[in-house]
């Protein structure tokens, strides 16, 4: 018996073991009952085994002699296998103490490995009496989950939506449970994903916590198909009702900020941002939340930019990422939170081969800068003052020249340089030669810088003249284009007039902002914009609910500035491209990236999971898709219960 068993195929021998056993449970209960008064149940339940494992599953088995020994299924041996499942059934539903009914719950567990009718019945049955049986727990669960693979639709999808009574009462199964239904995420069949969806919200519910971390386990650890398919899940299904499903609230908004950053390690651009704008809806993150906390997100998008990594000009993809999450820090850094290790990044690294970053970040270094200047404080205002005027020197010609004047770079500079002062006067003292008294060692008074200042004021002047030249051409071209406005007969031809008017209305802002910042700078005690008397950037629409800002700028002497401002407006960063004058083109504001928004938000806006680690992405990966996924990662999956 040992020798034909051994030379069994695994299917067969399984179904020979579940038989075996439910004859070791046979005798266990003669034992138990003395040998008197065998069970009833054990004994049909027994008899019905033997006519699962001869009607639907001993056909083709070969013996010792190697003749086929075919036992045909027939649909009366169906119809009683049916009968008899009923009656386990309705044995369970009657009896007041179930776990008595073991034999009953072994025939269902038996009927998985049945006719199809069987198995689809067993999948309504195992999970239903599954917590009266936890010795049983094990076999249940597999069977369960042999029945979720397979051939038949109906059989996958209703074993799919009794998975979560698995866990409902008994809580130790849930994480593998989880797991399981994440899995699920990558049927073909709608049906099929349907059911899994439906069946993770439920479990979801029951546990948020333990699903919550097996979920994101897929999302960090798994291949691209299977991690895209979590992904949107948890975008689609889990965020949308956050406020359902965190409770309580500051704990699982803590448990869930923790998973998010153990999976940032390698995301794309738009799955950072997806993750990012779902931390800052989190009341542990929102509009009351201490400084603290503020600073932890600016940590995240600190650690994203990768600050701590040694520069490479050619590698652009970090380049990308630096652009990206200054400009995402932004809104963090007007909430109290120190710019501190950006700004001495970019001074110590990009500033020094700025001529060398590629044009189109040329100009997105600089806004980010104009734009987060604002927010430094007196000691980096010092050390990051002396590169932006040398770098604003280049660009402010000391003498009249051919060339177009790249406003938006000079307006960039002028600005941050209005900002950095406003923050340490003085030290603008031995830079550009003036006369700022603070009573400080550093006033550097009695020190002669007199062909600063004359340099300074000469540059200061050719600029502006030149800013107001390129206005007064802008302004006649501006009539050109309302008259072809009025001639443009397509709608192509009327959004390309409209184009160039944006692009010009933007320039001549700049050109304008270029006098403004200019005028106060050419005296010896200068006044500098700052906190309380802003300017408007050109690129940046005006927020018309609030009052248009006082164009007098601070004076320079009041020397007890300190960090900080008040937040700024939420407003629309117009995209430039990269225009010999620097002006700004009418795309919308700079994302995340290269692309006509921005190139890493772009990168995932196609589908989630694309794109390269470089830039926020993620490396490629063979995957697996479907149904055909899930049976491939069957083999890989815990079944020890």
């Amino acid at each position: 018996m040992i020798s034909w068993i051994h030379h069994r195929e695994a299917g067969d021998r399984l179904l020979i073991a579940e038989l075996l056993g439910c004859c070791f449970r046979f005798f266990r209960d003669f034992a138990a009952f003395g040998g008197s008064a065998v069970p009833v149940r054990s004994v049909g339940a027994i008899l019905w085994g033997f006519a699962v494992l001869f009607s639907f599953n001993l056909a083709g088995f070969v013996g010792v002699s190697g003749c086929a020994m075919s036992v045909p299924a027939s649909e009366d041996a169906s119809a009683a296998a049916i009968e008899q499942l009923y009656r386990f059934g309705e044995s369970l539903n009657e009896s007041k103490d179930k776990s008595k009914n073991e034999a009953d719950y072994l025939g269902i567990i038996a009927a998985a490995k049945g006719s199809a009718k069987s198995k689809q019945l067993a999948a309504q049955l195992i999970p239903r009496f599954f917590k009266h049986f936890p010795d049983l727990s094990s076999d249940a669960i597999n069977a369960q989950l042999d029945l979720c693979e397979e051939d038949e639709l109906g059989i996958r999808v209703q074993a799919i939506r009794g998975l979560p009574l698995l866990c409902k009462d008994t809580p130790l199964h849930l994480p593998k449970i989880a797991d399981v239904l994440g899995q699920l995420l990558l049927a073909e069949e709608v049906l099929e994903r349907d059911a899994a969806s439906k069946a993770l919200m439920s479990v979801l519910r029951q546990d948020t916590k333990g699903s919550l971390t097996a979920l994101f386990k897929h999302i960090e650890n798994s291949d691209e198909n299977l991690r895209d398919k979590v992904l949107t899940f948890v975008r689609e299904k889990v965020f949308p009702i956050k406020k359902e499903l965190l409770h309580p609230q500051e704990e699982m908004e803590r448990h869930i900020t923790d998973l998010i950053k153990k999976c940032l390690q390698d995301v794309t651009g738009a799955e950072f941002k997806m993750f990012m704008d779902f931390l800052k809806c989190l009341a542990l993150f929102g509009p009351n939340a201490p400084s603290e906390r503020v600073q932890e997100l600016l940590e995240i998008v600190e650690g994203q930019a990768d600050l701590d990594a040694v520069f490479n000009i050619t590698d652009t993809d970090h380049i990308d990422r630096l652009m990206s999450c200054l400009n995402m820090a932004l809104p963090f850094y007007a909430r109290g939170a120190s710019n501190s290790k950006f700004l001495n990044y970019i001074n110590k690294h990009l500033l020094p081969v700025f001529e060398q970053l590629p044009e189109g970040k040329k100009l997105d270094l600089l806004k980010n800068l104009a734009e987060s200047s604002p927010y430094t404080s007196a000691q980096d205002a010092r050390q990051l003052l002396p590169s932006i005027l040398q770098l604003l020197k280049k660009y402010m010609p000391r003498k009249k020249v051919s060339e177009e004047l790249q406003s938006t770079y000079v307006e960039c500079l002028l600005y941050a340089f209005h900002e950095l002062a406003h923050k340490t006067p003085n030290t603008t003292n031995s830079l550009c030669g003036y006369k700022i008294v603070t009573g400080q060692p550093s006033d550097r008074l009695g020190e002669d810088f007199a062909e600063l200042f004359k340099d300074f004021n000469e540059r200061l002047t050719v600029v502006e003249e030149l800013a107001k030249a390129a206005n007064k051409k802008l302004t006649q071209g501006m009539s050109e284009l309302n008259k072809a406005l009025s001639a443009a007969k397509t709608d192509t031809e009327k959004e390309e007039v409209k184009a160039k008017k944006l692009s010009s209305s933007t320039k001549l802002r700049s050109n304008n902002n270029i006098v403004t910042l200019a005028q106060p700078l050419h005296q010896k005690v200068p006044s500098f914009f700052g906190k309380d008397k802003v300017i408007h950037l050109s690129w940046k629409e005006k927020d018309s609910s609030k009052p248009a800002p006082t164009s007098a700028p601070t004076h320079a002497v009041s020397a007890t500035q300190h960090n900080g401002g008040k937040k700024r407006q939420n407003q629309n960063n117009q995209n430039s491209h990269n225009n010999q004058n620097g002006g700004a083109a009418s795309a919308p504001k700079r994302g995340r990236g290269d692309g006509m928004t921005s190139q890493l938000v772009n990168r995932a806006l196609a589908g989630l999971g694309s794109s390269s680690r470089g830039g926020f992405g993620r490396g490629g990966g063979s995957g697996r898709g479907g149904r055909g996924g899930w049976r491939g990662g069957r083999g890989n999956r815990n079944r020890d219960y």
